[in-house]
């Protein structure tokens, strides 16, 4: 059974009379990538700052690595690493030398860890660039760089794919697989760019306006949003026989007594009716339906706005 890394109850904050995050309960574990899902001023940001310890919560509690009071949650937060808003670089240092000034202000005694982790993200032939001319690809990997340097079990993402181009999400995510995979970081990742976040997420948790809404596993998940085809039939009996011989499909089910959910040949639907008609079958529907993760974001949430 893998071991809880974080684990809030009825976690609050609250700014005069606005509850920015209002009574939230999660649990992330070991190994996980856990996709924090809202729109722009859910509470996302709110959340992970009192998770790293940047805010302090009004009420509720924080167990992280087992830990619940305040030296042990200390304590557990050395296991941790990072990357909440914009990272806080000198302009005219290299990207060696700004790690290395973080690594001396931390009292971090390896030193080749400046060098390990640059390699890791990939900007260790950057040599004496500085850093205000580097890319905005390249001052998040500088960041993440940075939240890697204490070698970290458990890795705190605040929306670190905002503002890249195509490519450099695509690189991003594959380098938080990679972390995932080959060091076993349990990693929290926020974001409102859903595509991106349902190619790497393991676990979902939905928030909105302050409020959690829903933790999903993304298996749960893929099973909910699963695209087919749904047919409706005078006889599903005989439905089924020609969907199985004329079209050699077998990956299907029955619901409610007339309605086949076909989940093969989905990109054919005039075919399938066809070939039923010609075989006496009556079809009074024939449609796709199935999900993407921004569609059951938004129907969590009751709305139509961007999340």
């Amino acid at each position: 059974m893998s071991e809880v890394v974080l684990r809030t109850k009825k976690l609050t904050q609250k700014y005069r009379n606005h509850l920015a995050v209002n009574n939230v309960n999660i649990e992330i574990k070991q190994g996980e990538i856990y996709g924090l899902v809202g729109k722009n001023g859910a509470g996302k940001t709110t959340l992970l700052r009192m998770i790293s310890g940047l805010a302090i919560p009004s009420s509720g509690e924080i167990e992280m690595f087992n830990e619940i009071s305040q030296k042990g949650l200390e304590k557990s937060r050395m296991r941790t690493g990072c990357m909440i808003e914009t990272p806080s670089f000198f302009p005219y240092l290299s990207a060696k030398k700004n790690l290395e000034y973080y690594r001396i202000q931390r009292g971090i005694a390896e030193k080749k860890c400046v060098d390990e982790v640059l390699q890791f993200v990939g900007l260790e032939d950057v040599g004496t660039k500085k850093f205000k001319n580097f890319s905005l690809g390249m001052k998040q990997r500088l960041g993440l760089a940075l939240a890697l340097m204490a070698s970290p079990d458990f890795l705190i993402l605040d929306e670190p794919i905002n503002g890249l181009d195509p490519a450099g999400i695509v690189e991003f995510r594959e380098l938080l697989s990679k972390m995932n995979k080959e060091k076993n970081i349990t990693i929290i990742i926020s974001s409102h760019i859903l595509g991106e976040l349902s190619q790497l997420a393991t676990t979902y948790g939905f928030i909105n306006n302050g409020k959690f809404i829903e933790q999903i596993s993304a298996k749960k998940l893929e099973e909910k949003c699963k695209r087919c085809i749904s047919i409706r039939v005078d006889n599903i009996e005989k439905a089924t026989t020609i969907i199985e011989k004329e079209l050699g499909c077998s990956e299907y089910e029955v619901l409610n007594g007339n309605e086949i959910r076909l989940y093969e040949k989905i990109d054919i639907p005039g075919i399938i009716n066809k070939t039923l008609v010609d075989n006496g079958v009556m079809v009074s529907s024939i449609n796709q339906v199935g999900v993407n993760l921004e569609d059951y974001f938004m129907n969590l949430i009751g709305g139509a706005h961007h999340a």
